[in-house]
């Protein structure tokens, strides 16, 4: 009878304890390895990483980190009135892919894009109240002044961006943009115009 109740009370000891330490992980949050591994497989999907008010929390403002973030916060919906929001979008797109076929494409560094409206809160963090807006946000330290791009000053194209970054993080993104053709185009259909006359 005492075996069957010392055993009892060991038995709830040790489920106790691991509840505790459930929670105690729980409330921590996520580990080094889970968000690298959960901005890996984001990425994989898309190279540039959308954000809620939450992810950006736990994957960019919380530590532990050894990787840098560079977040565009935006507000793409037609309703907000940002006629700037999509072409600055397309750019760092195009910046983002370029990244990932570049020699210096790692773990190390992420894109990641935050929509007013899904991330208000991650606006509100940041005392933003205005789109776009380009901020680093460093392995081991807060963002200071200089990991927010002066739009105005620089610019928000492609190159301007990847110019910035590599002032901040010294990795080198060469910008690949699409061939455009429409000049190309626009010469052969004239020469057909001509040739049929």
């Amino acid at each position: 009878m005492r075996t069957s109740l010392l055993l009892t009370s060991l038995l709830a000891s040790v489920v106790t304890a691991r509840k505790t330490r459930d929670v105690e992980r729980a409330e921590a949050g996520l580990s080094l390895n889970d968000k690298v591994q959960q901005l890996l497989d984001l990425s994989q999907r898309r190279v540039v990483v959308k954000l809620t008010s939450k992810t950006f929390k736990e994957l960019v403002k919380s530590s532990p980190k050894n990787y840098s973030v560079i977040a565009m916060f935006t507000a793409l919906h037609s309703s907000r009135g940002c006629s700037i929001c999509k072409q600055a979008s397309e750019e760092f797109q195009l910046l983002a892919n370029s990244y990932r076929y570049s020699p210096f494409y790692s773990s190390k560094m992420f894109f990641a894009m935050v929509d007013f409206d899904d991330g208000n809160e991650a606006f509100q963090s940041m005392n933003l109240n205005s789109a776009p807006a380009f901020i680093h946000f460093p392995a081991k330290t807060k963002p200071k002044k200089p990991d927010i791009l002066d739009i105005q000053r620089v610019g928000f194209s492609a190159e301007a961006v990847g110019k910035w970054i590599q002032e901040r993080t010294e990795v080198n993104i060469r910008v690949f943009r699409p061939p455009n053709y429409t000049g190309t185009m626009s010469l052969l259909m004239l020469i057909a115009l001509v040739g049929s006359l």
